[in-house]
C-alpha cells in the first residue's frame, strides 16, 4: 500500500520505476568500470611488448 501511494504521487519517497532505474544505472556502472579496468590492463600489456621491442 505505501509503495502505491509513493509511485501516486501521494506520499515522498522513490517511485517503484526511479528505484528500477537507479538499480539498471548501477548495473551499467560496475559493467563499464569492469570494462575500462580490462583495456586499461591490455593498454599496459601492450605498451610493455613495445617497449621491450624497441629495446632489442
Amino acid at each position: 500500500m505505501r509503495q502505491a501511494e509513493i509511485d501516486a504521487g501521494d506520499a515522498p519517497g522513490t517511485t517503484t520505476a526511479d528505484t528500477q532505474k537507479i538499480t539498471d544505472l548501477e548495473r551499467e556502472v560496475r559493467e563499464l568500470r569492469r570494462a575500462n579496468e580490462i583495456l586499461k590492463t591490455a593498454s599496459a600489456f601492450f605498451a610493455a611488448a613495445e617497449l621491450d621491442r624497441k629495446l632489442k
